[in-house]
């Protein structure tokens, strides 16, 4: 365990104030501060060491992508911490939906009437209803998770039909392309199915999705780092490995 005046402490704590600094100048654009931008850390392939220097820093909310990866460490953390917010920002398979249920706070990925189905079922199951944000293709990239555009509305109907508490809508714009355009677009379906929340920009273009009217943001590298590269294995040649995705 770190200590309050350790040097991870202290990194953690600098970065932090740096990053809510940042924050606060893009929210003050839309008459809004850094109070009302709630910052998910993304600590995705991330462990729990280097987890708790930030926790004790004073961050409390945190996503993760898988949610096996999330079994894995974040029980002892919250034993250590209580009050931590666990979001699950990557994409859910339907078959772990009893278990997402079970270990996070909010869910961003509710993407296809088959994972609604399945969330509903374990929320009733385990007698809570979990906060979520419909993820949207945004850019209708066929590679990515996401509801399309066009069957958005019927896929927030459904949800409010089910139960399922809605905050609001969730993207993630392509790559290599100006994404402001898809943030104002996924702004104005939130406003016309009257959602407040708006689950969008990570840490190459935060700044631009809060002054577009994000109110939650998933960060990780502005805060963590580059993340570790995970095991691969090594081709018989010895030649070539594989390289990372866009980390959020």
């Amino acid at each position: 365990m770190t200590t309050a005046t350790s040097p991870a402490v202290q990194d953690a704590a600098q970065r932090l104030a740096t990053l809510r600094d940042s924050i606060d100048r893009a929210a003050r654009l839309t008459q809004r501060t850094a109070d009302d931008i709630r910052l998910i850390a993304v600590s995705k392939t991330h462990d729990a060491d280097a987890i708790r220097p930030l926790i004790e820093a004073g961050q409390r909310a945190f996503g993760e992508n898988r949610v096996q990866e999330s079994q894995e460490k974040w029980p002892t953390l919250r034993e250590e911490q209580a009050d931590i917010e666990l979001h699950l920002v990557g994409q859910l398979q339907s078959n772990k939906a009893a278990e997402a249920v079970a270990l996070f706070d909010v869910i961003h990925g509710l993407d296809r009437p088959s994972l609604l189905t399945a969330l509903a079922k374990a929320m009733d199951a385990a007698g809570k209803r979990l906060p979520c944000f419909i993820q949207v293709n945004i850019g209708a990239e066929e590679q990515k998770g996401g509801c399309a555009i066009a069957d958005t509305p019927a896929l927030i109907a459904a949800a409010r039909d089910a139960d399922i508490p809605l905050l609001g809508l969730m993207c993630v714009p392509p790559a290599e392309i100006e994404a402001a355009p898809f943030f104002a677009l996924l702004a104005k379906m939130a406003r016309e199915e009257g959602l407040p929340r708006l689950s969008m920009g990570m840490s190459g273009d935060y700044e631009t999705a809060i002054m577009l009217g994000a109110t939650d943001i998933r960060v990780g590298t502005a805060l963590f780092g580059e993340r570790p590269s995970p095991a691969r294995p090594v081709p018989a040649s010895g030649r070539g490995m594989l390289r990372n995705s866009r980390a959020k």
